[in-house]
């Protein structure tokens, strides 16, 4: 991990617009570094404008934006202006999503999702370097063309920098792909310090291999799941959530490698079995204490900063953590200031 003055600390805020004001001022009062939105069941975009103008440092992203139910011009469009109206604090996370998704949710052309998120993010970057040099835009790629732009319809230059893009990847090819083209890798959850080490890292670096790039000069995102409590009896509480997460993720065919990497392949045939018979509770009860640990920091309050920098350390540039209701304010606050000590 490259020298970032201290690992960040992010935090998420739900995308219903009546809650974003007070959640991202919270965040901000606690001490983190990032207030992220998603897109679930509202717009990820939207959001960010009243968290900045709610906020006044906490930086400002997309975990995930979905990249192709839009184009890279309209999303040039969007961060370009968060960028500004942010004044610089804004990050571009995107995600591909999933094939069913994009073709009968969103009704868009679906093919090669790492060619083409790779063609995006260089079309981004391509569109904001037209509107900022005023060169001629002039690109053709596989998937999207852009080689039309007039005054009318370039805004004004940034006074700061392009926003960072982000790209959330699994699986090695797009992940060594974001180690080539993107500022930054939004990871998931279920990840383990293992698996980044082996498997993530190295995807990585030979993305970076090829553009020339260092380690230093890109930032690797990650949520955890954070169980704890106040006591013995909120930190079993917070397991047991905690547990049905991970068995949720981990019926996943998709995340099976994460599994196999530790001999834990049959667990997911197992938990997809139990996903299809809808047997949430028993899935739950599968989640070990040692498949827990790999995947979660499990500690009580005092010992979660410590923790936490001990499972990014090597691997993770900024972490997104959350803590229960019941960890009161400024515990919360002195939490996230000692994870994003240096000491």
């Amino acid at each position: 991990m490259g020298d970032r003055g201290g690992l960040k600390v992010d935090g998420a805020v739900s995308s219903r617009l009546a809650d974003v004001a007070e959640a991202a001022s919270r965040l901000e009062r606690r001490g983190y570094d990032c207030c992220w939105t998603a897109e679930i069941n509202h717009d990820p975009f939207l959001p960010l404008v009243l968290a900045a103008e709610h906020t006044e440092k906490i930086e400002l992203g997309t975990s995930i934006a979905v990249a192709f139910a839009r184009n890279p011009m309209n999303v040039a469009n969007i961060g370009w202006d968060l960028q500004a109206y942010s004044e610089g604090r804004f990050m571009m996370g995107l995600g591909s999503q999933i094939k069913p998704h994009i073709e009968n949710r969103f009704g868009m052309p679906w093919s090669r999702p790492v060619q083409r998120m790779r063609e995006f993010v260089l079309a981004l970057h391509e569109i904001w370097s037209c509107w900022q040099t005023g060169a001629k835009l002039a690109f053709e790629g596989d998937f999207y063309t852009h080689k039309l732009m007039t005054p009318m319809f370039t805004p004004e230059p940034l006074a700061h920098e392009f926003p960072a893009v982000f790209v959330a990847a699994v699986g090695e090819a797009m992940t060594e792909m974001c180690g080539e083209v993107a500022d930054g890798l939004l990871a998931h959850a279920f990840t383990t310090k293992r698996y980044f080490q082996e498997v993530t890292t190295p995807a990585l670096l030979r993305g970076m291999e090829r553009s020339g790039r260092k380690r230093a000069d890109f930032q690797v995102s990650c949520p955890l799941f954070v169980v704890t409590g106040n006591d013995d009896a909120e930190v079993a509480a917070n397991a047991a959530g905690t547990r049905k997460q991970i068995a949720f993720y981990a019926s996943t065919p998709a995340y099976r490698k994460v599994l196999e990497l530790h001999g834990w392949g049959d667990l997911q045939t197992e938990l997809h079995r139990l996903s299809h018979a809808g047997e949430w509770d028993h899935m739950g009860s599968l989640i070990d204490d040692e498949i827990l640990n790999e995947f979660a920091v499990v500690a009580p309050v005092g010992d979660v900063a410590k923790r936490v920098r001990e499972r990014c350390d090597g691997v993770i540039d900024r972490v997104l953590v959350g803590f229960p209701a019941t960890i009161d304010e400024a515990t919360a606050s002195a939490v996230v200031q000692e994870m994003r000590s240096n000491a």
